[in-house]
């Protein structure tokens, strides 16, 4: 089950026009990139995705499903089917990492369960496998306001893995991680919806993990659509074009690379 969108536009409380007219269409088990200046929508759209931002213009399917037209329980059911690893995950600074890492079948479970959950982990194993994937699992238990920005980063992205959702969003989700780790990462993210066979749209800063893990790149530039096209299409120009306001080319710090590298080239690996 994938997604589409028509004509979908969203303006602020302040009149800032944040999207308009964004047609996407993403079908059962795709994966692709958002790409963009800072400030272009790609969180916003991500948001609107996740069913937690309504817009103000044009149509939404997600999962099959109008999240705005049915009851506040059916908007909750599709919203438990919906996964979003956050920039800045939304965790406690005093919580444990199992509590946080559980927190991701909080609108699966009952309400008992969820609650009892808090006190004494449910599934601690579950979460330590979730975690293992990830080079965290030694930090199981501990609280999260220990962590560095890159492990919360990994800690938001072991949450959403271990609520296995229909739907897998990702907004910037190596943006406080090494080049090597924002690699491994990023694989792991395509790996887990290719093996499930979910949809997978994550927004990016670093173009080239962008080019090299995705087959479908969306640029997005002032809430529009610049381009849809196959990794291997996107051109030099259009990606000038793209991030005009940040000089007329992407970063590449967040990989350690000198150039994009495109789909089925090799990454240099660090001794």
């Amino acid at each position: 089950m994938g997604f589409s969108l028509d004509a979908v536009g969203f303006t602020h409380a302040n009149g800032y026009r944040a999207l308009q007219g964004i047609d996407l269409r993403v079908a059962p088990g795709e994966r692709l990139a958002l790409i963009g200046a800072s400030g272009a929508g790609k969180t916003t759209l991500l948001r609107v995705l996740a069913a937690s931002l309504r817009p103000d213009e044009g149509r939404v399917r997600l999962l099959d499903a109008d999240p705005w037209a049915g009851s506040p329980r059916a908007l909750r059911a599709l919203r438990a089917r919906i996964g979003l690893v956050h920039q800045a995950a939304p965790i406690p600074p005093r919580q444990r990492v199992v509590t946080a890492v559980l927190a991701g079948r909080l609108g699966q479970w009952p309400l008992w369960k969820s609650l009892a959950s808090l006190v004494v982990p449910a599934d601690p194993e579950g979460a330590r496998r979730e975690l293992a994937r990830l080079d965290l699992a030694e930090r199981l238990f501990e609280r999260c306001d220990r962590l560095s920005g890159g492990q919360l980063q990994r800690v938001g992205l072991a949450r959403v893995l271990y609520q296995r959702p229909d739907l897998l969003l990702a907004d910037e989700p190596v943006s406080a991680m090494d080049p090597a780790l924002s690699e491994l990462t990023v694989a792991l993210l395509n790996e887990e919806a290719s093996r499930r066979g979910v949809t997978l749209v994550a927004s990016l800063h670093a173009v080239e993990l962008a080019l090299r893990h995705f087959p479908r790149v969306v640029g997005v530039k002032d809430g529009r659509i610049l381009f849809d096209l196959p990794a291997a299409a996107v051109s030099d120009a259009q990606l000038r074009e793209l991030y005009a306001a940040e000089g007329g080319r992407p970063g590449l710090a967040a990989s350690g690379a000198e150039s994009p590298l495109r789909a089925g080239e090799l990454p240099l690996r660090c001794a």
